[in-house]
């Protein structure tokens, strides 16, 4: 899991680039933990214009 929380942002950048026909409107940052583990997620709201 932590490889994947070191990834995220570069999965987030590759998945706004492969997808041209999406307007990000806004982003939300979630975080929670408990004694053991951090859990983040980035959650994206956006537009799809279809016509693209």
């Amino acid at each position: 899991m932590v490889s994947d929380r070191e990834q995220l942002g570069d999965k987030i950048t590759d998945w706004i680039q492969s997808h041209p026909e999406c307007e990000i409107r806004d982003a939300v940052v979630t975080q929670s933990s408990d004694e053991a583990f951090h859990c983040i997620a980035i959650t994206l709201f956006y537009w799809e214009d279809l016509k693209k």
